[in-house]
């Protein structure tokens, strides 16, 4: 992957996701274009840059068409061009995970889709012509809640099925242009998003205890995952969803 370069969104600390597979990309050589959704969390990620090399980085509210488009812009002009995109960001209010979920409301579905699902399309939208001659690859971050009914997760796992839908379709758009376009869906880890959810702590548990492996996934093993999918060593995979889990999902409870 030497010299390539990788667009990561979704970093918010050193135990998110994205920062791991951040970290495995910088480790194989690629040049990293991280993005951060407004100055807040860009100073954050100042301070962690620095065990990346230094990588360029950009604000960038994936909500907004024109934020996305500039992002993108600059990308070209300052870097050439982009071989992969990792689309690590999902969303949605407190409040609509928990209890019922035929009590969702329309904003909080609506919101949840646009940051959770829609940002994929966006950001695919904008950065498929950078990546048109460069075996261009595309990976979207997931969660078994997509296909299974999770406590506490409501309204965020129906924005995963539709994440997950809509990779499908991305890939099938992308695949004459040479792009591909898979999703790792990772078992739970204590990241920031998942600490919105109610009782994750039990869910880590759970999970530890019924996956064939008997532990939980780490970020640096999804880091490694999303690395190969991105690679040319899956040159053949497009259209797919890869559980990282450590096989709890295909056991049966």
């Amino acid at each position: 992957m030497q010299g390539k370069v990788a667009a990561v969104f979704g970093i918010a600390n050193h135990r998110s996701i994205a920062w791991g597979i951040a970290k495995a990309l910088h480790d194989s050589g690629c040049r990293l274009a991280l993005s951060y959704q407004n100055e807040r969390m860009g100073q954050k990620l100042d301070k962690l840059a620095s065990e990346l090399g230094d990588p360029w980085r950009r604000e960038c509210d994936v909500t907004d068409e024109g934020a996305v488009e500039s992002f993108f812009g600059e990308l070209r002009e300052e870097l050439g061009g982009l071989d992969y995109l990792v689309h690590s960001v999902a969303f949605a209010k407190r409040e609509e995970l928990a209890g019922e979920y035929l009590n969702t409301s329309w904003d909080g579905f609506a919101l949840a889709q646009e940051v959770s699902a829609y940002s994929l399309v966006r950001l695919t939208r904008h950065a498929a012509p950078l990546m048109e001659g460069r075996n261009g690859s595309i990976i979207a971050l997931s969660y078994l809640g997509s296909v299974r009914v999770v406590p506490g997760y409501n309204v965020m796992g129906v924005a995963k099925a539709s994440l997950e839908s809509s990779m499908r379709y991305l890939a099938t758009d992308l695949g004459p242009r040479g792009v591909r376009v898979n999703a790792v869906s990772a078992g739970p880890i204590r990241t920031l998003s998942a600490s919105g959810v109610a009782g994750f702590t039990d869910m880590l548990q759970y999970a530890a205890e019924r996956a064939p492996l008997r532990r939980n996934v780490t970020i640096d093993e999804v880091g490694k995952a999303v690395r190969f999918l991105l690679s040319d060593d899956a040159s053949g995979i497009t259209g797919q969803v890869l559980y990282v889990d450590c096989g709890y999902e295909s056991m049966g409870m």
